[in-house]
């Protein structure tokens, strides 16, 4: 295993102002890396983002939900059947306390995945409560970390619908082509579902272009429609096309770990901020309301006041000593 990294304090500068306000707030909030398309870079994404969410000395797991296991090696661990894996999680034969591995990034833990993961399709198709198993598996680890990060795989199976039932929401990277947008739609189409049935506080993280080549009128052609579909839920970072990018999991690092000054490994460390940011302004009370004033009325709504005067007629009455004189007299 590598020796732990920690980055210099010139580098966490980058982080600072999003850390300084994300700090006081214990999240564990899970993000589903998830799109039913292969090659859009979910994998890269999902071990660049937790390890740049790390960086920022946020705990964040990586939990690779793929029979491939390719966040695994990206990881730089062997693929051995020997150690606890995603497919003993589901199955419920280890804790998640008991698989949890340490990586070469400080404050970045793994629960690693093996090829025997794809049975787990098949065995749990009996089995009650299937959708809820990971979700029932990593709870009791749930406030130990801030980010946890589920690495799904390139199909909209049982692992893809425990991730989503476990999951607070949903980052879906794409690429800037025509063929990637159908494959989105039908996954918000799996979204909706789970939504009714089984996970409704499910949502969208963003929408992350991954590959990107601004220079390339189709790219920014779909980036305007996925702008004017998804709106603030696209995010601000895109992920260019890098060779530092694509080389470092063949040397089991993350890219902040390979060459940390490549634009590959800036790019996941802005998205990782503005997931950060957004996470904190999520968690910031709401201020209350301040109480509506009352109206004051404005002069030329204000009448005089219109006083009445009301004469009263009334006839004198004798003085006494008269009235005694007539009773008298009578």
């Amino acid at each position: 295993m590598h020796s732990r990294l920690r980055l210099s304090p010139a580098r966490r500068l980058a982080y600072s102002e999003v850390a300084s306000r994300f700090s006081a707030f214990d999240m564990g909030r899970v993000i589903a890396v998830a799109n039913q398309k292969g090659g859009v870079g979910k994998t890269t994404t999902a071990i660049n983002l937790a390890a740049s969410l790390a960086a920022a000395e946020v705990p964040a797991l990586l939990v690779d939900c793929d029979p491939q296991s390719n966040s695994t090696s990206g990881l730089g661990f062997s693929r051995n059947a020997d150690r606890p894996n995603t497919y003993d999680l589901i199955m419920g034969a280890v804790a998640a306390a008991d698989a949890l591995q340490p990586t070469a990034v400080e404050t970045l833990w793994a629960i690693p995945a093996h090829k025997n993961l794809i049975g787990a399709n098949i065995e749990l198709v009996a089995t009650e409560g299937r959708e809820y198993r990971l979700r029932d598996a990593i709870a009791p680890i749930r406030d130990r970390f801030q980010f946890i990060v589920l690495d799904c795989p390139p199909a909209l199976d049982l692992l893809t619908l425990n991730a989503l039932v476990a999951a607070d929401s949903v980052l879906i990277p794409m690429q800037a082509e025509y063929f990637a947008l159908e494959g989105v739609s039908e996954l918000l189409d799996t979204m909706e579902r789970i939504r009714q049935s089984l996970n409704p506080g499910l949502e969208i993280e963003g929408v992350v272009l991954t590959m990107f080549d601004e220079r390339t009128n189709l790219a920014q052609q779909v980036a305007g429609e996925l702008r004017n579909f998804f709106g603030e839920k696209l995010c601000g970072a895109t992920i260019p096309r890098n060779v530092r990018l694509a080389e470092a999991p063949s040397h089991g690092k993350p890219a902040l770990l390979y060459d940390v000054r490549s634009k590959g490994a800036e790019s996941y460390i802005r998205l990782a901020k503005e997931l950060m940011d957004h996470a904190a302004r999520r968690c910031e009370p709401e201020p209350e309301p301040s109480p509506e004033p009352v109206p004051r009325p404005e002069p030329a709504d204000i009448q005089p006041t219109r006083v009445t005067t009301v004469e009263l007629q009334v006839e004198p009455s004798e003085p006494a000593a008269v009235a005694a004189e007539h009773g008298s007299s009578n």
